[in-house]
């Protein structure tokens, strides 16, 4: 990808381009997903939390924890990964079969460079953006489903988001988004663009593209849960 380089600018806009593809098309279903995932878990808290010796606060203590930790970053690149990885891969592999990339080359330029950096960059930059949105609108759905459920007050709920606060697991999770991001669309790149046959091998690459980086995901969250924390 970075030999016989194209210039800045040119890479500067691509990237532009592809990040307003990955990111904010995807912000619809990043905030939908991100909501319902915290008020669910605000719910099933606090249906579980039946000890009147635990305080209420408790509920907001551990969504917060699990929003932050391991939801807002996992579950929205995983959501990501079938939605981007998906379409990265089919769009290289159609260009693929179309003879567009051999024409790219013929003409002298780096097609992986000017097709694949440009991706992989964009969702480098969106990624970490949208787990931040995840985040809040996951807390958010958390708040608005325990006070409207009776199951706690909204003072209650406050309290326990602000409890032990560790500003590390922010940067984990940003850590974390950076190497999904990495993961998903240089698997996704990589199975489009050595896509082979026709509109039928498209389809496969796209949907290998996808398990693949779903697996990617879990094994490297692992790893970094392991060695961060």
């Amino acid at each position: 990808m970075f030999i016989r380089s194209e210039r800045v600018k040119v890479l500067w806009n691509r990237t532009l381009d592809e990040a307003v593809l990955i990111g904010i098309d995807s912000v619809f279903i990043v905030s939908i997903v991100s909501a319902f995932i915290g008020a669910v878990t605000c719910v099933q808290i606090a249906y579980n939390l039946t000890n009147p010796l635990i305080p209420k606060s408790t509920i907001g203590y551990m969504v917060r924890e699990m929003t932050i930790l391991e939801l807002a970053p996992t579950i929205t690149s995983i959501v990501l990964a079938g939605k981007v990885g998906s379409s990265i891969a089919g769009g290289l592999g159609t260009m693929r079969i179309t003879e567009q990339i051999d024409a790219l080359e013929v003409m002298g330029i780096n097609a992986s460079n000017y097709l694949v950096l440009p991706r992989i960059l964009g969702a480098i930059i969106t990624f970490p953006l949208l787990v931040i949105l995840a985040m809040v609108l996951s807390i958010l759905g958390g708040y608005l489903a325990g006070t409207l459920s009776g199951a706690m007050t909204a003072q209650e709920y406050v309290e326990g988001i602000r409890d032990t606060f560790i500003p590390y697991n922010i940067a984990f999770a940003l850590i974390k988004s950076v190497v999904f991001a990495f993961l998903v669309s240089a698997i996704s790149a990589y199975r489009g663009f050595y896509t082979e046959g026709g509109a039928l091998e498209v389809g496969a690459s796209s949907t290998t593209a996808v398990t693949h980086s779903i697996i990617a995901i879990l094994l490297a969250d692992y790893v970094l849960a392991q060695t961060l924390l």
